[in-house]
């Protein structure tokens, strides 16, 4: 065949830009919430927290933690009308507080919640929930028995590139999900020198939380058969726990993936990919900042215009969920019956990563230990 009559016809265009759907990515922030809010546990991470809920407008009257000078510090730079606290149960007599963020590490919290609970406090737990699916499962039924709403803090559900994501799945504009893989690419060495440096896979657990939970969103609440993880360490690393890690994860009709590259020393970056029957989405960025989403299907391609970043837009989104939630008397959407799905996951990774095999989710109650 001459080269004239292979190009008689030109080639198919590419397809062509669509006009994106429109969804509330962003957090829905309670026009006027009059609950006043209590901070227990003043640690390096309650810097997002304060600034998220001082731009949202949010209340917090009293401020907790064992180092006066680490609740001072915390006061003054947010909250300078807030009350000082150095013992948690002095916060949870004041009957003006109806919520209380617990950020405390998972080890300490649990006496911490239950007394929160029995003073009929909403509460919004740090991440991870719990070290164990029991004590989990009997803090929801006591907060269920009290009518306190318990919720966890899996802000990267917020984060506006996954909100969006999340909601065009849950409208269906992709069909039913095949496959679902994220990509972290960032240095997270930086633990070396802090109490995270002893945390068995730092990584798979403290981390990898966030993505479990999100993976669990990619793909529509699909029940998961098993989960296989690998991990290792990274050459000159100085933090204990590896820092490079995968995770594959099987189910009935559709795959999941998650890479972990984080002692990446040049082009940080994140990526998702999610394929439907009926059309994929993708986003791509630097994990903190703003991210292109892109939505396929047989129309086109789809690029809405995001604004805002996973901080502080995360940190406002927990929060607001639970007070939404306590003012239309309803669950809220990360609530920690929920998240002990998220932790199965988690558990079940952790567990494959030491035992060198596949592992089913559910089957490992507790954070296996080192």
């Amino acid at each position: 065949m001459s080269d004239k009559k292979r190009y008689d016809h030109p080639p198919e265009k590419g397809p062509r830009r669509i006009k994106a759907p429109r969804f509330p990515y962003l957090p829905i922030v309670p026009r006027r919430s009059n609950l006043n809010i209590g901070l227990i546990g003043c640690g390096g991470i309650t810097d997002a927290h304060l600034r998220a809920y001082k731009q949202a407008g949010f209340s917090v009257v009293a401020l907790c933690d064992i180092s006066e000078a680490q609740a001072e510090k915390r006061r003054l730079e947010y909250y300078p009308s807030a009350t000082v606290y150095t013992d948690y149960r002095k916060l949870l007599q004041r009957e003006d507080i109806a919520v209380v963020d617990i950020s405390t590490h998972p080890a300490v919290r649990v006496p911490i919640m239950k007394a929160a609970i029995r003073a009929e406090k909403h509460i919004l737990s740090q991440k991870p929930f719990v070290l164990d699916l029991e004590v989990g499962k009997r803090l929801v039924d006591l907060a269920d028995d009290r009518g306190v709403k318990l919720a966890v803090n899996q802000n990267l559900r917020w984060a506006p590139h996954f909100n969006y994501i999340r909601q065009a799945i849950d409208k269906g504009l992709i069909g039913e999900v095949l496959g679902a893989h994220v990509a972290m690419h960032w240095n997270h060495d930086w633990i070396a020198n802090t109490p995270f440096n002893k945390i068995h896979h730092a990584i798979l657990y403290d981390l990898a939380i966030h993505w479990f939970d999100i993976i669990r969103l990619l793909t529509g609440g699909k029940t998961a058969k098993r989960v296989y993880a690998t991990t290792a360490r990274a050459t000159g690393q100085k933090t204990h726990p590896p820092l490079l890690a995968e995770v594959m994860i099987e189910y009935e009709d559709a795959q999941a993936s998650l890479v972990f590259d984080s002692f990446t020393q040049h082009g940080d970056q994140e990526s998702t990919y999610v394929a439907g029957t009926q059309g994929s989405l993708t986003s791509f960025g630097v994990t903190f900042a703003a991210q292109k989403v892109t939505l396929f299907n047989p129309r086109g391609y789809a690029v809405p215009k995001l604004s805002g970043s996973w901080m502080p837009d995360g940190f406002q989104g927990t929060m607001a969920e639970l007070l939404c939630a306590i003012a239309e008397n309803r669950e809220p959407s990360n609530n920690a019956r929920d998240n002990l799905k998220s932790l199965e996951l988690c558990f079940a990774a952790v567990a494959s990563a030491d035992k060198r095999r596949p592992v089913t989710p559910g089957t490992i109650r507790r954070m296996p230990k080192h």
